[in-house]
């Protein structure tokens, strides 16, 4: 059963919820979706400055501007 909302608006809720929320826990949180939408949303977001991807070491953290 999917959630009401876009797929950006539940990211940006779901990382509001966890500020060191990653990448990786973050394709994980929607199995429904494949990895390269959520990743290709987290882009759309990061360019528009409504999220920010920190890259440390090999991990991607996504946070809130």
């Amino acid at each position: 059963m999917l959630q009401p909302g876009t797929i950006g608006d539940r990211i940006l809720e779901l990382v509001k919820a966890n500020p060191l929320c990653t990448l990786a826990k973050l394709t994980q949180a929607f199995p429904e979706l494949h990895w390269s939408k959520v990743y290709l949303e987290v882009d759309r977001l990061s360019r528009s400055r409504r999220l920010r991807m920190i890259y440390v070491l090999s991990t991607i953290i996504l946070r809130l501007p």
